[in-house]
């Protein structure tokens, strides 16, 4: 009896903002292939990152738990292999799982319930040991993937590892369809890539077609004047406080749309290869990003904020015959949903504790009474920054750091998040009710302290780490390509 369960492909990015994608609206950046992706499934204007930074983002999509419940707040912080994620209870229900490339899992347990690992990645060692193949960056600086100044003013075109990185990912991805074409078990896999991260180096011609056209974000003296104190905190702590000159941020959003076409490319790699193998019908496609890229607007750069270009993620689905062709969806969503979404389809068991909610019905068209009415977000502590958590329901936006005042935006009314009426008398009862919904089950506090904990352990194992030098089998070693030109 053939088995008629879907097999399901997760695509994850890092660091692309839904804001620069075209299906998205974007006049500049060219992506056919996640256009034509949704075109032929549903396009999510509402979706959300769990953390708008990597290792949280990317353990609460595996768990389908909020971070606070993962005890994951930095990128130095891990998983838990106790902690069940949806590849465990999908492959329990008789799938194939298999990790192709990135998912930033830290730590010595690099599967978390993925029966395959067709590719590895650079950063799958042990904690303290190093690299296999050298270091990641060799003529630029390693914080040119940061979140300081210098990874704006540094930037150009030229060759890295994350673009060779992305282009393994692609091919070992597109072997490992091939390879499912022939046998019936269904699977679940996730093609994990890297790019368009920064470091902001694109490939030239890329670059100079870019540098040609985009648009330069020049936030107005009055808009810098209103920003939330949070954000003025976030550009001190980054040395971004002092605005760039034009013609860098011009070069760093050079790179980064040349990177977003990249990685569009490698994307069509896999649409093609669904279509040759004729595995196209009966696989469920989920495109997503960990978080955004600010790419300059507002001011900011990176990620690790509450505006939407760095908690907003891009979410596209694709099943013919089972999600409407070029269907726009708003529901409020979240990576969180994700885990469940698979879980359903493969007729698995819930994963236990599950902060987040099936996708299916929305795909589906269907209507979900059941589904929560907002969405969370959250950071953990870094030097000068407390904890902090954003709450997002309906037109309302709310987002506070530790006991400080909350930020409120109304973003019907102001969808360019220009004016915080996070002190204003007029929605004071909107305020006060989305605050004790956000302070409800969080303690900043307690997240500083546990933080520091982890970190504290950390220190020991990573000590080991360096001293032995292990490596682990899922370790792919960092290729000799970078050739730079820093513009």
């Amino acid at each position: 009896m053939t088995d008629r369960r879907p097999n399901i492909l997760f695509i994850i990015s890092d660091q692309h903002s839904k804001y620069h994608l075209g299906c998205y609206g974007n006049p500049i950046v060219r992506t056919p292939h996640l256009d034509r992706l949704a075109s032929e499934g549903m396009q999510l204007t509402n979706a959300y990152t769990a953390a708008p930074v990597c290792v949280p983002a990317r353990m609460a999509f595996m768990t389908s738990r909020h971070p606070s419940r993962n005890e994951v707040w930095t990128n130095g912080h891990m998983l838990s292999s106790a902690a069940p994620t949806w590849a465990h209870a999908v492959g329990a229900a008789g799938y194939e799982t298999a990790l192709i490339g990135r998912m930033h899992f830290v730590g010595s347990d690099q599967r978390h319930g993925f029966e395959r690992r067709p590719l590895g990645e650079y950063s799958a060692h042990y904690p303290g040991a190093g690299r296999v193949g050298g270091p990641m960056f060799k003529s630029i600086p390693s914080s040119t993937s940061g979140q300081i100044r210098e990874a704006v003013e540094i930037a150009g075109y030229g060759r890295t590892t994350y673009q060779a990185f992305d282009e393994q990912v692609a091919e070992a991805g597109v072997a490992y369809l091939k390879e499912k074409a022939r046998e019936g078990r269904p699977f679940a896999a996730v093609a994990g890539f890297v790019l368009p991260h920064c470091s902001f180096f694109a490939p030239k011609a890329l670059f100079d077609y870019y540098y040609e056209r985009v648009d330069i974000p020049e936030p107005s003296a009055a808009e810098l004047a209103a920003e939330p104190a949070a954000i003025g905190r976030f550009k001190r702590n980054r040395d971004i406080e002092r605005p760039l000159p034009a013609e860098r941020i011009r070069v760093a959003r050079a790179a980064y749309f040349g990177l977003c076409e990249y990685f569009d490319a490698q994307v069509g790699k896999l649409l093609a290869a669904l279509d040759e193998t004729g595995l196209a019908d009966n696989t469920l496609v989920v495109y997503l990003s960990d978080h955004g890229e600010m790419a300059g607007e507002h001011g900011c750069w990176w990620k690790s904020n509450y505006y939407e270009g760095s908690v907003g993620v891009p979410l596209i689905a694709r099943w013919p015959g089972h999600i409407a062709a070029g269907a726009v969806d708003d529901t409020l969503c979240s990576l969180l949903d994700l885990g469940p979404l698979a879980v359903e389809l493969a007729a698995g068991e819930p994963l236990p504790g599950a902060d987040g909610h099936s996708l299916w019905p929305v795909l589906a068209g269907q209507e979900d009474r059941a589904r929560p009415d907002a969405v969370y977000s959250e950071l953990g502590s870094r030097p000068g920054e407390p904890p902090s958590r954003m709450i997002r329901q309906g037109r309302w936006k709310l987002y506070q750091y530790g006991a400080e005042s909350p930020a409120l935006f109304d973003l019907e009314a102001d969808p360019d998040e220009l004016c915080d009426l996070g002190t204003a008398a007029g929605p004071a009862a909107v305020r006060d009710e989305l605050l004790a919904r956000l302070n409800r089950d969080w303690d900043p506090q307690k997240v500083a302290v546990r933080s520091a904990e982890l970190a504290r352990d950390a220190e020991v194992i990573a000590a080991w780490g360096q001293v032995v030098g292990p490596r682990h089998e899922d370790t792919l070693p960092v290729p000799d390509v970078e050739a730079v030109v820093r513009v």
